[in-house]
């Protein structure tokens, strides 16, 4: 049985995947698939993939599926870049206004409403979908909202990782390491325990030779983006699965349940 491995094909991914591109024959036990983080999302839930470094809330909303990798995360030092609100309005205006949501992404949706009720007590009229031009504002997330940076064609832009911080004054853990309880069994663990190990190398590899990590990486994934563009966004990214970023977790989820978006806030739980 092969170890089902969610691969986001997003550059905020690209630390954990890029060491492995090219070398698929030493990782024969491990099936990666391809996919936006509420695809991964999906398949953690319905039983098709293993692990992934998915949507947060992923872990919340199916208690006691699964368990978290305790050190390694996606995260940001105050802003993250890739998860941001543009709007042709102030942030303090859109009450009653159109907000469009990526689908992308149910951590970086529920986040939004958070901030946008809790910190600002706002009421927009969300709308799921691709941006049209009659909305108000639009969410993206990733490699879409890094190119919509580079356009300027919104009046006000917002980034969701420096909201979080300046409201609650810690960092945003955007994607946990959400392992199925299946891939515990005696035949994968093992499997399992040698692909963490390979992925935090990775993740070494990439902080000590960045461009070339990218060349690899760019090559099967290509964006529009200016090389430099590219290279200083992982200035903004921490991979740490620090204790301060676990509370920061535990509160994210504390104010989902309380906005009635999970169930109940579970405690977290780790390899």
């Amino acid at each position: 049985m092969a170890l089902r491995v969610g691969r986001i094909p997003f550059l905020v991914c690209a630390p954990f995947f890029h060491d492995f591109l090219g070398r698929e024959s030493e990782f024969h036990d491990i099936e990666f698939v391809d996919g936006a983080p509420s695809a991964h999302c999906a398949a953690l839930k319905e039983g098709q993939i293993h692990l992934s470094p998915a949507s947060s809330i992923t872990f919340a909303q199916k208690p006691g599926a699964f368990v978290l990798a305790p050190d390694i995360c996606t995260s940001c030092s105050f802003e993250v870049r890739s998860v941001k609100l543009f709007s042709k309005v102030p942030i303090e205006k859109l009450s009653g206004k159109t907000v469009c949501l990526t689908a992308q992404s149910e951590t970086s949706i529920n986040l939004l409403k958070i901030i946008l009720q809790e910190r600002f007590g706002l009421q927009p009229v969300y709308r799921a979908g691709v941006y049209e031009s009659a909305d108000d504002a639009c969410l993206l997330i990733g490699d879409q909202a890094l190119e919509e940076n580079e356009r300027h064609r919104f009046a006000c832009d917002y980034d969701l990782g420096t909201l979080w911080q300046d409201w609650l004054q810690v960092p945003f853990v955007f994607g946990a390491w959400i392992i199925s309880r299946d891939a515990l069994k005696p035949e994968l663990k093992p499997v399992l325990l040698r692909y963490l190990q390979a992925t935090r190398e990775s993740v070494e590899r990439f902080r000590e030779n960045p461009s070339r990590s990218l060349d690899k990486w760019l090559a099967r994934y290509p964006v529009n983006l200016p090389r430099a563009v590219i290279e200083n966004y992982y200035s903004a990214l921490d991979y740490r699965f620090t204790d301060e970023r676990k509370q920061s977790l535990s509160l994210f989820f504390e104010h989902a349940a309380a906005q009635g978006l999970i169930k109940q806030a579970p405690a977290l739980e780790f390899l």
